[in-house]
C-alpha cells in the first residue's frame, strides 16, 4: 500500500512514501539512510555538482577524464567539433569517446552502445537527438537515455547576457525539472479507433527526491526562493501529490522562501516579469515548456546550457534540446549554449579553472567584442565566433603556463 503507487494526498499515504525514501536514494553499495548520503560526500552522488569537485572521479586516467561525446542530429556534430577544438586550445584535460547516435541510427544496438559508453565514463556531452513525431513506433532516444540512466533532474540556467538585444535584461533563474516521469513515460494506447489514453505518472518518491534536490541546489548556490509550478487546481491527485511533496520538503529549509504557481499563470509571469523568479521546481512537461520560454527570454535556442543529473551519471547539453536541423552546414549556428554546457561539465569534473577561462571568453566575445551570430542580433558566422573565442583564450592559457613554470622555478631555487 505504498503511496508510490497510490496517488492520494492523505497524510497516511504521504508518510508511507516518505518512509520509503531512504532505500530509494541510497547507492548500491550503501545500506544507510538519507542522512548518511548527506554526511558523506563520497556517497552523496545524486547531486555532485553541489560540491566544487567530485571526490569519486569518473573515468579518470593520468589526470585526464574520458567523456562520452554523443553527436546527435542537425548542428550537433559541427558544434561539438568546435567544443573539442576549444578544449584543445584551453588545455582542458578531457579525452572524448565519440558515439555517433542520431535519429537515423535508432536501433537497440546503437542505444546499447551509447548507454555502455556513458556508464563506463560517467559523464557525457551530447547534441540533441531528433524524435520522429510522424512514426508512432519511434521511441525518443533522449527519453530513453534519461530513463535508463535515471537522470532524474534536468537543470537549465537562464541568465541574461550583456550584449544580446532582448526585452528583459534582468533574467537570472534556474529551472529544475523532474526528468523521468509525468507525461513523458510514453504510456499511451488506443482503446478503440479514435480514442487514445495517455497516462501521466506522478510518484511521491520521485517528487520528494526532485524537491529535495531543488532546495539543496538553492542552498548551495545561495538562491533565495523556490517556486513550485503545478496544475493542482485541475489535476488534484497527480499535481496535487507533487505540490504536497514540495510543501513538505520546504519545511526543512526555513531560510529558503517557498511559493507555488499554476503553470498557466507562471507562463504569463515568466514573459511579463521574469526577474521575480529564482529557482523553479516543476514536473516534466511543465519544465519542458517553461524552460523553452525562459531560454527565449535570454536570446533563444542557442544561448542556454542544460544538464541532466542522476545518482551515478551526468549528461550535459544545450538548454532547449533543439537540434537546429534547418541550420545544418550553413555556418550560422550559435555555439554559446553547448559551450556553456561544456563549461558546466568541466566544473562538474573538478576542472573549474578551465571552465572559467572558456566561459569568460564566450561572454567576452558576445559582450565586449560584439561578435554574434544572426539569432542574437549579429552578422558573424559560427567560425567567426569560434575564432574570436580561441583568440581570447590563447593569451590566458599561455600566461597560465608561464605562471606555472615560474612557480616551479621559484620552488626549485628555494
Amino acid at each position: 500500500m505504498s503511496a508510490t503507487f497510490r496517488y492520494r494526498l492523505g497524510h497516511k499515504y504521504f508518510l508511507k512514501a516518505k518512509s520509503l525514501l531512504p532505500q530509494l536514494l541510497t547507492t548500491e553499495d550503501s545500506a544507510g539512510s538519507v542522512s548518511m548520503c548527506y554526511e558523506s560526500k563520497r556517497q552523496y552522488v545524486w547531486a555532485p555538482h553541489l560540491y566544487q569537485a567530485q571526490e569519486e572521479a569518473v573515468a579518470k586516467y593520468g589526470g585526464r577524464h574520458t567523456v562520452t561525446l554523443m553527436t546527435g542530429d542537425g548542428v550537433g556534430p559541427e558544434l561539438l567539433s568546435h567544443v573539442q577544438e576549444i578544449f584543445r586550445y584551453a588545455g582542458a584535460p578531457i579525452d572524448f569517446e565519440i558515439v555517433e547516435i542520431n535519429a537515423s541510427t535508432n536501433t537497440p544496438k546503437d542505444m546499447e552502445n551509447a548507454l555502455l559508453s556513458v556508464k563506463r565514463n560517467g559523464v557525457a556531452l551530447k547534441g540533441n537527438i531528433e524524435t520522429k513525431f510522424d512514426d508512432p513506433s519511434f521511441k525518443s532516444m533522449n527519453l530513453a537515455l534519461r530513463t535508463k540512466l535515471d537522470l532524474f533532474a534536468s537543470i537549465v540556467k537562464c541568465k541574461s547576457i550583456p550584449g544580446i538585444p532582448v526585452r528583459h535584461q534582468d533574467v537570472d533563474c534556474v529551472l529544475i525539472r523532474e526528468n523521468t516521469e509525468g507525461e513523458y513515460r510514453q504510456l499511451e494506447h488506443e482503446n478503440v479507433p479514435g480514442v487514445v489514453e495517455s497516462l501521466k505518472i506522478i510518484t511521491a518518491a520521485k517528487s520528494l527526491k526532485i524537491a529535495k534536490f531543488a532546495f539543496d541546489y538553492a542552498v548551495q548556490h545561495e538562491r533565495k526562493k523556490v517556486t513550485a509550478i503545478h496544475k493542482a487546481n485541475i489535476m488534484k491527485l497527480g499535481d496535487g501529490l507533487f505540490l504536497q511533496c514540495c510543501k513538505e520538503v520546504s519545511k526543512e529549509y526555513p531560510n529558503i522562501d517557498f511559493n507555488d504557481l499554476i503553470i498557466d499563470n507562471a507562463s504569463m509571469q515568466m514573459v511579463s516579469r521574469p526577474s521575480q523568479f529564482d529557482v523553479l521546481l516543476m514536473p516534466n512537461l511543465y519544465g519542458n515548456i517553461l524552460g523553452n520560454i525562459a531560454c527565449g527570454l535570454i536570446g533563444g535556442a542557442g544561448v542556454a546550457a542544460g544538464m541532466n543529473i542522476g545518482d551515478k551519471y551526468a549528461v550535459f547539453e544545450s538548454g532547449t534540446r533543439n537540434s537546429g536541423r534547418s541550420l545544418k552546414n550553413k555556418n550560422i549556428a550559435n555555439p554559446t549554449g553547448i559551450l556553456l554546457a561544456s563549461c558546466d561539465m568541466l566544473t562538474y569534473l573538478g576542472h573549474s579553472d578551465h571552465a572559467k577561462i572558456i566561459r569568460e571568453s564566450v561572454l567576452t566575445v558576445i559582450s565586449d567584442k560584439q561578435i554574434r551570430t544572426p539569432d542574437i542580433g549579429g552578422t558573424s558566422t559560427t567560425m567567426d565566433f569560434i575564432k574570436a573565442i580561441i583568440d581570447d583564450i590563447r593569451p590566458k592559457t599561455l600566461a597560465w603556463v608561464k605562471y606555472c613554470r615560474l612557480i616551479m622555478l621559484n620552488n626549485c631555487s628555494g
